[in-house]
């Protein structure tokens, strides 16, 4: 199945989803999607309600697709139960029986699994940074920590593949740049690493491969460049805030790749179709007209609006 040429197909894959279709009654989560995953982390991005969490459960067994395939290892995670001792998931909602221990559930999951090696519960709740805590009840752990313990136990199995769904939600910057340190390391280990987001700039520090999700259905896939290149061409708005916006205001009107321009008292709102050459010509304009930039930023860099407008 795998096209080298394809972007959305990973060479030496691992994981391969071949024009899998899932539905809840009239619900349509997944729609003909094809795409791979190899060693390393991808990212699964898309808005919310996009089909990430469906393709996720699909690729561990979860969830049945109704038409097309799955497989890792060239094998159905749904018929072959060998296949889930390679495979971990971290899933987004809540997945901790109340009463336990970090150490208990950690060590419950590894019973699960038939691990003999008692130590095996506390190296995985190091990894994640956990140990000093393990003792405590997961149920007084902030959402931060929670998240960390679900990975501690995902990890006490040893997988091969690694599926992580929204995993940095609650976690604060320190912890989140702690976890995201680990997915890389994972992934350079030769692991198959599988993280979805809706929050692009993480997905961006996770990733130098991205599949792109939006309605079920493939959007774009490729590196960081490329996905960030399919977005330029696309509508934009950008905030500016400056020491003149009028002033500013008037010269941007008379660049090929200003669309439109706003002034909303110390808000300046460009609309654009060619990001990419905006952010060259800005500076050079402030500072043709010595105007001072305070501020540039996206109105619509999120994804639901980018990869709306991939969509379309």
């Amino acid at each position: 199945m795998t096209d080298a040429g394809d972007p959305a197909f990973a060479p030496g894959a691992t994981v391969e989803v071949t024009n899998a279709s899932v539905w809840f009654g009239q619900n349509v989560a997944l729609s003909e999607l094809s795409c791979s995953f190899g060693a390393g982390v991808t990212g699964l991005l898309g808005p919310n309600g996009a089909g990430k969490t469906t393709l996720m459960r699909a690729i561990t067994g979860l969830v049945p697709v109704n038409q097309g395939t799955v497989r890792i290892e060239c094998r159905d995670p749904r018929a072959d139960r060998s296949v889930h001792a390679r495979v971990a998931l971290v899933p987004e909602d809540e997945a901790v029986p109340s009463g336990l221990t970090a150490r208990q559930f950690v060590a419950y999951v590894a019973d699960l699994h038939a691990i003999g090696d008692r130590d095996a519960p506390d190296r995985a709740l190091d990894q994640v940074g956990m140990l000093e805590v393990a003792g405590r009840k997961v149920d007084g752990f902030s959402k931060g920590m929670r998240q960390r313990t679900k990975v501690a136990a995902a990890l006490v199995g040893d997988p091969s593949v690694l599926v992580l769904d929204e995993p940095l939600n609650g976690a604060d910057p320190v912890q989140r740049a702690s976890l995201i340190e680990l997915f890389r390391r994972l992934g350079a280990e030769g692991r198959t690493v599988i993280v979805s987001s809706h929050v692009l700039h993480e997905v961006e520090r996770l990733a130098d491969r991205i599949i792109v999700i939006v309605h079920g259905r493939l959007a774009a896939a490729g590196g960081q460049r490329a996905i960030r290149d399919a977005m330029n061409d696309r509508p934009r708005h950008v905030l500016v805030r400056a020491g003149d916006n009028r002033r500013l205001a008037a010269a941007l009107v008379g660049l090929g790749s200003v669309s439109g321009v706003r002034v909303d008292g110390a808000d300046l709102v460009v609309s654009t179709s060619r990001a990419a050459e905006l952010a060259l010509a800005l500076p050079t304009v402030a500072r043709d007209l010595s105007v001072h930039l305070d501020e540039v930023r996206p109105l619509d860099d999120s994804l639901e609006s980018l990869f709306r407008e991939l969509v379309r």
